[in-house]
């Protein structure tokens, strides 16, 4: 009797993330507030953001398109944050991560004009 190997399965590779340096730095705003209370939360909350924008990468278009904001923008949310984020060029570009209380429209709606 012959045992066949079943053929390995074919994944599509994932997209790289990247971040735009607006959502480095509101890596960085986000962190320093949180830190005024305690600096492991900081740190621990900051690196539950970037997981989750490594996730957004195993399968960008799952998540909501918000073509209303901007041409091409999705988003995710984490607790009471948004990653907003684009899937260009087979690259995953992570926008803005911002509060969900800020006046979103407002605040992307001023970046398109940039």
């Amino acid at each position: 009797m012959v045992h066949r190997k079943d053929p390995e399965p074919t994944h599509a590779p994932m997209p790289a993330v990247a971040f735009s340096p607006k959502s480095r730095q509101d890596l960085l705003d986000i962190g320093d507030y949180i830190a005024k209370d305690s600096r492991g939360n900081a740190r621990r909350f900051v690196a539950k953001l970037i997981e989750q924008c490594k996730k957004i990468g195993r399968v960008p278009l799952g998540y909501a398109g918000r073509e209303d904001l901007a041409p091409g923008l999705r988003m995710a949310a984490l607790d009471r944050y948004v990653i907003f984020f684009r899937v260009l060029d087979g690259e995953v570009r992570i926008e803005r991560i911002l509060h969900g209380s800020r006046n979103l429209p407002v605040v992307l709606g001023d970046e398109s004009q940039d």
